[in-house]
């Protein structure tokens, strides 16, 4: 990971991070926790009601999405779910209710504030088909094949490795599993230059792929049926956007080695002899120790 990467992630965690240190006990208002500060196109408000109402008032009020992306994933029951940068866990929540008991819904984060908040959260919601980890969208720590169903919710667009994204929620779902995300989208003619004029980074609009990007990028990951939909403006040429895309049911891997299709923890071939570190820059140890990895000895 480059510098300039490894400076970006450090700042989108830091904003995160103090996101989540604001609901816990930065600034509670007097009926509750204090939302964090957001625009009418970002937050809980693009949430229903009945949805908002049935949650800890902690995981709505540490929303910062784009979007509702449990509404538009067509959850089924029995299904497991992953959320990717889960923050609060107000996806997390609302995807266990959809998907039952005896289905599981994960959520992925790389800030211990955040990861802290949404387990105090499942707690308070009762929720025992949930499950928390820690790690990056770029290196899942989970096992290939094992998802039906990843969500997300105006997170892609921070990462600095966004090929990585894909080809990773590529591996976790099963053959015939679906992405259903919310994801700020910039016009086909806004050049990098212009989506940074239009906002930073960390507000969710310098790092958006534009429409054609991001269908290029989800179809050299091996995804069909790509789906882009604009939902509402969010700066001048940029909008939050609906995203689907299919893994095919008969779908390889494609250029992986049947080691890396069992990658977790950031590591291919885990707990294996050959077992190496999905990221070259890094050891096992270390890709291990970032994910929170459960056979780090």
């Amino acid at each position: 990971m480059s510098e300039q990467s490894t400076d970006l992630r450090e700042t989108v965690r830091q904003r995160y991070a103090a996101a989540a240190t604001k609901v816990t006990g930065g600034g509670a208002a007097c009926c509750g926790p204090e939302p964090v500060e957001v625009d009418e196109n970002f937050g809980s408000t693009l949430y229903a009601a009945d949805e908002r109402d049935a949650l800890p008032a902690e995981a709505v009020a540490a929303s910062l999405g784009c979007g509702n992306p449990t509404a538009v994933a067509e959850l089924r029951e029995g299904e497991h779910v992953l959320d990717l940068g889960s923050g609060g866990g107000i996806d997390v929540l609302l995807s266990a209710r959809r998907v039952g008991p005896i289905g599981k819904a994960y959520g992925l984060d790389m800030t211990d504030e955040m990861l802290a908040l949404a387990l105090a959260n499942a707690a308070k919601a009762g929720a025992t088909n949930v499950e928390f980890l820690k790690g990056t969208i770029e290196a899942i720590p989970l096992p290939a094949h094992t998802i039906d169903v990843v969500i997300s919710n105006c997170v892609i667009n921070l990462s600095t490795d966004k090929p990585a994204v894909f080809a990773e929620t590529f591996r976790v779902l099963r053959p015939g599993g679906r992405l259903g995300v919310s994801d700020v989208v910039a016009d086909d003619n806004l050049t990098t230059e212009q989506r940074a004029e239009r906002g930073d980074y960390v507000g969710c609009i310098a790092g958006a792929l534009s429409f054609a990007e991001y269908r290029t990028g989800l179809e050299a990951a091996g995804f069909t049926d790509v789906e882009i939909t604009p939902t509402h403006p969010v700066a001048d040429g940029m909008h939050s956007a609906i995203v689907r895309a299919v893994k095919p049911s008969d779908a390889a891997e494609p250029g992986a080695s049947g080691a890396a299709m069992d990658a977790c923890c950031g590591v291919a071939a885990c707990c294996n002899p050959d077992e190496r570190a999905a990221d070259p820059s890094t050891t096992v140890a270390e890709a291990k120790a970032a994910s929170g990895c459960g056979c780090q000895d």
